[in-house]
């Protein structure tokens, strides 16, 4: 029952930071490497729509996060240029409703605090000329645009610029996304948007009390705005402890039960491979902003595992239509309704 749910279910991943794992073979291996290494995951796990978020290392900040920026959104159309059989790179709804109904998974490109662009909020157009539909303003830090959640002692709202990028990503048709944004700065947000914002994988602080989390009085505000929320699987995001899959469906529902079955979504963050590509070994932080990198949820260190999920949202009594929302179906219509649709 749980397999055929699943396979019958779109199913949205939306945060897999793929592309740094991508971006560290060599050019002409890019597309390659992700159908052997990438593929099979998401198929196993029934991936049909992935976000894949372009992530800056600090190695490349802030003199080469714009050239890093664009190489990674190069590598998503040489995957999708590279597998036409398997994924389509999209940049509206129709175009995610057509890699869908060809049985191909459906890309679609974000900007993780968007360290490329500084002050220039004009290169957003520019971006989104590359096919970039979603995009935050910061991540654990400060930016020339916004402070992340780590600065929330700050108490910092958005700045200048970064009021002019959330008007200029409305007009673009460009998706807000607040995860890793500071408290304050997700308040200023949700007081400017006129169009639905989305967090690409945050989960609920009223369980886990940790910055990077949501209030519930912010999950409040993003329903009434009319977005989403995709839940983290990060383990330590989710308890202090105890990393089972249980915590996972806590926060989601918590989530469901202060915004709505409809407002839900998943945002795995799958970072164990990613990591393991791109940090030497010898130099493995222990803890990120205050928190272990080794931890994962058993079985959810990757796309494969997805089908947990279903299967332990059914053994909570959910119902197959609501578990079929929250797997995809609440994203789907998020960005049919939004994406690369400018304002008129």
């Amino acid at each position: 029952m749980t397999d055929d749910l699943h396979r019958r279910s779109v199913v949205a991943d939306t945060h897999n930071d793929l592309l740094c794992s991508v971006v560290g073979r060599p050019v002409e291996r890019w597309s390659s490497y992700f159908r052997e290494q990438w593929l099979p995951q998401l198929r196993q796990g029934g991936v049909n729509l992935q976000v894949l978020p372009v992530f800056i290392d600090d190695l490349y900040r802030p003199e080469g996060a714009l050239r890093q920026t664009l190489r990674m959104i190069e590598a998503a159309h040489r995957i999708a240029e590279g597998n036409p059989d398997a994924v389509e790179l999209c940049f509206n709804g129709a175009d995610i409703d057509h890699a869908l109904g060809a049985g191909r998974i459906a890309l679609v490109l974000a900007l993780e605090s968007a360290p490329g662009i500084g002050e220039d909020v004009e290169l957003l157009e520019t971006l989104d000329r590359l096919g970039v539909r979603i995009a935050s303003l910061a991540h654990f830090g400060r930016t020339a645009l916004a402070d992340g959640s780590g600065e929330d002692h700050t108490g910092s709202r958005l700045t200048r610029a970064g009021i002019a990028a959330v008007a200029e990503m409305e007009r673009l048709g460009m998706l807000f996304d607040v995860s890793h944004l500071g408290a304050a700065g997700v308040d200023h947000v949700l007081e400017l948007a006129t169009r639905p914002v989305i967090a690409t994988h945050s989960s609920a602080r009223a369980l886990r009390d940790h910055h990077r989390n949501l209030t519930d009085d912010q999950l409040s505000g993003i329903a009434a705005n009319g977005g989403v929320v995709c839940v983290n699987f990060f383990a330590p995001f989710l308890h202090e402890t105890d990393y089972r899959i249980e915590r996972l469906i806590d926060h989601i529902e918590h989530i469901a039960g202060v915004m709505g079955v409809d407002r839900v979504g998943l945002g795995p963050d799958f970072v164990k491979e990613v990591l393991a590509d791109v940090v030497m070994p010898c130099c493995e932080a222990a803890e990120v902003e205050g928190v272990p990198t080794d931890q994962f949820l058993p079985g959810l260190e990757g796309p494969a595992g997805l089908p947990l999920v279903t299967e332990a949202l059914l053994a909570r009594g959910w119902a197959e239509h609501d578990i079929a929302k929250v797997l995809g179906g609440n994203v789907l219509t998020l960005f049919r309704g939004q994406l690369g649709r400018a304002a008129h």
